[in-house]
């Protein structure tokens, strides 16, 4: 082999360790929960590193829409300064947070129980998962949290300007 095809060699073998690295960064299972920026988004301490994590199959409103200060409430109620188990696939969404499931020291799913609570809609864009489809049925049917509201308005509706429209799920 000639001094090129050397050096390819060398750049492909540097690169593989490089991305292999990136990849043992994301092998963590668990992580001390630092902050709470909404219903559905933390903030983790794993490997020495602060990870932005975004809940996986649900949506919780708004800050400033009805239920959003109940829904990051309950989110720190049920996580904040635990030391949580972090279910993730290496997914990301498009602001570059991590897609999980968070389970607490009490082993509750939170994302799970911030649907079964009425304070998120299950996220049929990104989720086909049956428990958390037949969670917001339960929801609905109990009126607990959002689904007390006549019309309550999902989350996406809400972001996309469309305040005065009825969620159509």
């Amino acid at each position: 082999m000639n001094k090129t095809g050397y050096l390819i060699l060398l750049g492909f073998f540097l690169l593989c360790g490089i991305a292999c690295k990136d990849k043992k960064q994301l092998a963590f299972d668990r992580g001390k929960v630092v902050a709470v920026k909404d219903g559905d988004t933390i903030e983790i301490l794993a490997d020495g590193k602060t990870i932005k994590i975004r809940f996986a199959h649900i949506d919780c409103p708004e800050k400033k829409q009805p239920f959003g200060t109940k829904a990051k409430s309950f989110t720190s109620d049920h996580c904040f300064g635990q030391t949580v188990k972090v279910v993730h696939k290496n997914e990301y969404d498009r602001y570059k947070r991590l897609i999980a499931e968070i389970i607490n020291e009490n082993g509750e799913n939170v994302n799970q129980e911030l649907v079964k609570a009425g304070l998120a809609w299950h996220f049929k864009k990104y989720s086909v998962d049956t428990i958390y489809e037949n969670l917001e049925i339960q929801a609905r049917l109990q009126k607990t949290g959002v689904w007390s509201e006549d019309n309550p308005i999902a989350p996406w509706d809400w972001r996309g300007g469309k305040k005065n429209e009825t969620n159509s799920q």
